[in-house]
């Protein structure tokens, strides 16, 4: 499928970057002629390329041969319409995964929030359409957070979702579908890192509320997520991941096991949910179930509805429908290899 294909990733750099760079290399999708990392941070995207060429450390000229190589850096911003209109150029498939997405940063910064996740959107399908670039696909990740939003991360999110579902009608020739999913596992800023921090450092382990549920998700089922759209997906669609998901107090449990370490509720965070919620009640009617996805309908019936509808799925589907016992989360997080002590489902996702 993406054999002799030139694929974009914008904020590329990221925990699901470099999973999603790892496997598009891999060919498991067919073999791209060119896959461009796309983003702002010049530190990180050296770090990744020593990493591709496997060398710890590199002078100046490491950088000389960038655009020759199959696997390319470039330097840029989706808030750039110019930046974002050069590097799509010849692009086929583009990913979006540049975004502000810490939930008290965006509460703290909001526009800065908009910028990225709503202008950043709309600067590639504005550069698709005003240019008439040859992109087949487009495919946008978004969050639980986008759905039923209570802080600026979803409501930019959210609107990220609508801009590029409707660009299905601004850009006929362009497929643009979106993915949606919760925290990843061990990722840049989620819990798990933060309670080893803490068990490393004697406690206490700190639980925002008692009652706080959350998928398990990992960076390789994130990717899934990816390919199973780009392989299914129609005009419109956006793809969620059928996962398990864990109580907030159980994973703290687990990681701290037999340690003399106590558990503090320190109260929700500004903008955090109880409850991730990836299909609301008012999406359940025009969601299907495709394979172990859940597939929800666009909205604007101008985009159609996919042939083939099985079944809707009826109701929410939120974290706190589908939560796995103490004993099955162990057993999940040990096979992660996320119990303290062991080396993380990032950093082991992340080897090259």
């Amino acid at each position: 499928m993406l054999t002799d294909k030139t694929i974009v990733i914008t904020g590329g750099t990221g925990s699901l970057g470099k999973v999603l760079v790892r496997r598009l290399l891999s060919g498991e999708l067919g073999t791209p002629k060119r896959v461009i990392v796309f983003s702002r941070d010049e530190a990180k995207q050296h770090e990744m390329r020593l990493a591709y060429q496997h060398r710890r450390t590199a002078t100046d000229e490491i950088i000389y041969r960038n655009f020759e190589q199959r696997l390319q850096f470039q330097i840029g911003d989706v808030r750039d319409y110019h930046g974002i209109s050069a590097v799509m150029r010849n692009a086929d498939i583009v990913i979006n995964a540049a975004a502000l997405k810490q939930v008290p940063t965006c509460e703290y910064f909001p526009f800065e929030a908009v910028k990225t996740n709503i202008v950043g959107a709309e600067n590639i399908v504005q550069a698709i359409r005003e240019n008439q670039l040859q992109v087949e696909t487009v495919v946008g990740v978004s969050t639980d957070k986008a759905c039923k939003p209570v802080n600026v991360m979803g409501m930019t999110k959210a609107i990220q979702e609508r801009i590029f579902v409707g660009a299905n009608m601004g850009c006929p020739d362009t497929r643009f579908i979106c993915v949606r999913y919760g925290n990843v596992l061990a990722s840049r800023g989620s819990v798990i890192p933060l309670f080893h921090d803490q068990i490393r450092s004697g406690g206490p382990v700190t639980i925002t509320t008692p009652e706080m549920t959350r998928f398990l998700l990992s960076l390789n089922q994130a990717v899934d997520t990816i390919f199973a759209a780009l392989q299914q997906a129609n005009r419109g669609e956006t793809y969620i991941p059928h996962v398990s998901s864990a109580l907030i107090t159980d994973i703290a449990g687990v990681l701290i096991g037999d340690r003399p370490i106590k558990m503090n509720v320190t109260g929700i965070r500004p903008g955090e949910k109880v409850h991730e919620i990836l299909v609301s009640e008012e999406e359940a009617h025009r969601t299907i179930k495709r394979g172990s996805y859940y597939v929800i309908m666009p909205m604007l019936p101008e985009i159609g509805v996919s042939a083939g509808v099985e079944s809707t799925l009826g109701n929410e589907y939120s974290s706190a429908s589908s939560i796995i016992t103490k004993a099955k989360l162990a057993e999940m997080l040990k096979n992660y290899g996320l119990l303290v002590g062991d080396i993380t489902a990032l950093e082991e996702e992340l080897l090259a």
